[in-house]
């Protein structure tokens, strides 16, 4: 048994779907009662509602489980006390293996929610636990939140340069090295960055994506001040508001790029090119892609495919 924190959401329903591939019984925990179906939906074997800072839930979700993968909750201000909470409870609980979602850069202080994953890999290697470190990059799929524009008008939209280089990875990949790690021995105490094939830049995902779609898409910047505009008008305030600010002013300065050679080793394959992924979820159709895992689209992709 494994046991996902975070598993509603789209690493966890990746993943949980990567190890159910593999006949893995996956624990899923989930933060409101809707979200178990969603969990299940996904693969899991069963799923605990609880609170990630309440020691009496994390007893409950982590025991008799053989590994937990941790995803803590998106942008939170308290994100080290959570992590230091789930390291806490699977010492308690006896837990073999423990591996931690971090993120590409964890050292990088210009972006808040990366430090506080750093502090997170700190209290990691001053537990007893048999650690495993992730690092991935932006997901390819993060375009996703924008394919209704991309579709209807070919304009894609980003707070930041559209030259900027990144090293996007598909989060399919993502999963499976992931699932790897957790069911193949060998890989305690380390820390592996996984990092996208190739640095893509807005400009040259909007250039696969008219290739894919067969019509003009142009990456377009906006100031971010209007970025800022409009997610404070959906509800975005405080430390989340303040945290993804930064991390924009950090991509218009630098991009985030990485390395792909530790996940191609872990994946066995080169990881997934962009137009590779665009063609698998902006054109699902595409006859190019037989079914199983390793071209169909993810759960968390399917959410957000609309009509052509």
């Amino acid at each position: 048994m494994i046991v996902i924190t975070g598993a509603a959401g789209k690493t966890g329903r990746a993943l949980t779907w990567a190890l159910a591939e593999r006949g893995v019984r996956v624990r899923a925990l989930v933060r409101r009662p809707e979200q178990v179906a969603v969990a299940v939906a996904a693969g899991a074997s069963e799923a605990v509602v609880g609170d990630v800072t309440e020691p009496s839930d994390l007893a409950e979700a982590l025991a008799g489980c053989e590994a937990v993968y941790h995803i803590a909750p998106n942008v939170h201000p308290d994100e080290p006390a959570i992590g230091r909470a789930v390291i806490a409870a699977a010492e308690r609980a006896g837990v073999g293996r423990f591996v931690f979602h971090s993120v590409l850069r964890p050292q990088l202080r210009a972006m808040p929610h990366h430090e506080a994953k750093a502090r997170v890999e700190e209290a990691l290697f001053e537990s007893g636990l048999a650690v495993t470190v992730l690092q991935p990059g932006p997901y390819q799929q993060n375009i996703l939140d924008a394919r209704d524009t991309i579709v209807r008008i070919g304009d894609y939209v980003v707070p930041y340069r559209v030259d900027a280089p990144f090293a996007a990875v598909d989060l399919r990949d993502v999963a499976q090295a992931a699932a790897v790690v957790l069911c193949e021995g060998g890989h305690e105490n380390a820390v592996y960055e996984l990092a996208g094939p190739e640095a893509l830049t807005p400009r040259s995902m909007a250039a696969h994506l008219a290739a894919v779609l067969d019509r003009p898409v142009t990456a377009r910047r906006i100031d971010p001040r209007e970025w800022c505009e409009n997610a404070r008008a959906g509800g975005l305030s405080g430390y989340a508001l303040d945290t993804l600010t930064a991390m924009f002013a950090f991509y218009d300065r630098h991009g985030l790029t990485g390395n792909p050679r530790t996940l191609a080793m872990l994946l066995g394959r080169a990881p997934t090119r962009f137009e590779d992924f665009a063609r698998r979820v902006f054109a699902p159709d595409d006859a190019h892609y037989a079914p199983g895992f390793q071209h169909q689209v993810l759960p968390s992709e399917r959410d957000s495919l609309g009509s052509n």
